[in-house]
């Protein structure tokens, strides 16, 4: 059994091809894809977070907004860049849009992938210290988020408040209880990975990852989730970790699909560098007829070894076929797999 939802880059073009032309209409038709999507029973509406880009980037509205819309539903992140966050406002934002989706929130957080604007945390006012890469402040700062997340009182009074204050230290309100517990992080490498796990976050695994061995990326990235649930393990923490991983699946169940993405190219993993001196893997996409997908999917190690999994959609196709899209995966492939 397998939690399945969705992921969203929230793209948007002023394009006439485009269903979605502005901002205002990717928020928007994110919303309605969530509740489509809790709907069809889906497990989670999940969405990206790109700065200086035509795509999502303030997350803390739109979850509220699609927490108030629907009842079940997991709403979350994949990821949000740590690197642009202020931690302390930011667990008073997710706090607040938790309490009001009734604890459904799964923060996906992380270093953040290669950006728009050279250094575009930087405008947000945030640099690194000295002796710091831009990776360790966005870890520092994921330390202090997750401390503050534990709603302990860290904060002294004023001895004449404006308001009554209760006793001791003060936390952050609002505090959301177990919020703390539904942080991931999402890991391009194995040793980020330990070191999540150490911390006591669940492991995101997207489409890529830094090339450590050369072997095919669903490989890689199943012996990266047994090397983090080892540390898991090690480090003693009492509750199950959740592992997810992200992948492009299309079923071609009608003339629309097929005229979309029944290309008939050959899909295979992608050898490249995203960075300099930094090889990555970029993990295939599946697309074909669902008994043919069925047996592709079966053979991937890394969804075998998560127990989520988050369909990348095409937002600017609309809602109704990217509903359509999750819908097919739930009804024709999932059950044959045993996910559903």
């Amino acid at each position: 059994m397998k939690n399945i939802g969705f992921l969203s880059f929230g793209h948007w073009s002023p394009s006439p091809q485009s269903g979605t032309r502005s901002a205002g209409d990717a928020l928007l038709q994110s919303i309605d894809l969530a509740v489509a999507a809790e709907e069809l029973g889906a497990d989670g509406a999940y969405f990206r977070v790109h700065h200086f880009a035509r795509q999502l980037a303030s997350p803390f509205p739109l979850l509220a907004a699609a927490g108030a819309k629907t009842k079940k539903i997991e709403l979350g992140t994949a990821v949000i860049d740590m690197r642009y966050e202020n931690p302390l406002y930011m667990a008073e934002d997710a706090g607040a849009a938790d309490l009001i989706a009734g604890g459904r929130l799964q923060l996906g957080i992380s270093r953040g992938s290669p950006e728009q604007v050279i250094d575009g945390y930087r405008y947000f006012g945030y640099a690194p210290a000295e002796g710091q890469t831009d990776a360790d402040m966005a870890r520092s700062q994921t330390e202090v988020l997750l401390e503050v997340l534990k709603g302990n009182g860290f904060a002294q009074p004023n001895p004449r408040p404006m308001f009554p204050n209760p006793p001791g230290m003060l936390r952050l309100e609002p505090h959301s209880e177990g919020l703390v517990d539904r942080i991931w992080w999402g890991a391009a490498t194995d040793a980020t990975a330990v070191w999540a796990a150490k911390l006591g976050m669940n492991l995101q695994s997207s489409t890529l990852k830094f090339d450590e061995s050369g072997k095919p990326f669903h490989i890689q990235q199943a012996e990266q989730i047994r090397a983090y649930r080892a540390a898991w393990k090690e480090a003693g923490h009492t509750r199950t970790p959740r592992v997810s991983v992200s992948r492009s699946i299309f079923a071609l169940v009608n003339d629309m699909d097929r005229a979309y993405f029944g290309t008939g190219r050959s899909e295979e993993d992608q050898f490249g560098y995203i960075e300099p001196e930094k090889r990555a893997v970029f993990g295939r996409g599946y697309t074909a007829e669902p008994e043919q997908l069925i047996k592709l999917l079966a053979a991937d190690e890394a969804i075998a070894e998560a127990d989520t999994l988050l369909l990348t959609v095409p937002n600017q196709l609309g809602v109704d076929y990217n509903a359509h899209v999750i819908e097919s995966i739930l009804k024709h492939v999932a059950p044959a797999l045993g996910w559903r």
